[in-house]
């Protein structure tokens, strides 16, 4: 009798064994799939606004968007001027700007983008940078680098001789076409005198 009750006994292991394993298998798929889920991703583009706009505040400036669905999920702004000069709609991810910009003084802000859980205040996704450019308009004149220029002419020079060279500078953005444009022109005595577009 014991040996029967050995054998079977012998039998009845590998059994055991292949079941367990086939148990194991479907966890390890289950914890990858869960991990795969953990993934997420920010979805924007780029966020650029206009300056000087001459409309009543706020200005709407982009929107921060997470591929989180979560229903206590809420929107947060960290960094430059965050909550400040701009704020985001926590539920929607709208981003405002809250004051008139001008890229003179600012061409660009750079922010940072959370999302956490109300309840907890637990992130429910990695923070991620972003910058908020500011887009030129051609708001400013052209003005000259000193205020008196001097030159000089030998007499009976020949026509087309140089006498001096003036400088104008533009404030605007040299990468929009035209805004930093500077064209020069003589005002009083053009009847002896030119200039170029060099100055």
């Amino acid at each position: 009798m014991s040996p029967l009750i050995l054998l079977f006994s012998l039998f009845l292991a590998p059994a055991f064994a292949d079941t367990g394993s086939q148990k194991t298998t479907p966890n390890l798929c289950s914890n990858d799939v869960g991990h795969k889920r953990q993934k997420r991703d920010w979805i924007w583009n780029q966020m650029h606004i206009k300056e000087e706009i001459d409309s009543p505040l706020p200005h709407h400036v982009g929107k921060i968007t997470s591929s989180v669905r979560n229903s206590n999920a809420k929107y947060i702004i960290e960094g430059e001027y965050a909550n400040t000069i701009f704020k985001v709609e926590e539920t929607s991810g709208d981003v405002y700007a809250f004051e008139r910009l001008d890229r003179e003084k600012k061409a660009e802000y750079e922010l940072t983008a959370l999302i956490i859980d109300r309840t907890n205040n637990r992130s429910l996704e990695r923070p991620s940078k972003f910058i908020i450019k500011v887009y030129d308009t051609n708001d400013n004149s052209p003005v000259f680098v000193q205020k008196v220029f001097n030159g000089s002419v030998p007499e009976m020079s020949p026509v087309g001789t140089s006498v001096t060279k003036v400088t104008a500078v533009d404030a605007d953005d040299p990468t929009v076409s035209g805004h930093a444009t500077v064209k020069y022109q003589v005002t009083k005595g053009g009847e002896n005198f030119t200039i170029d577009d060099s100055g």
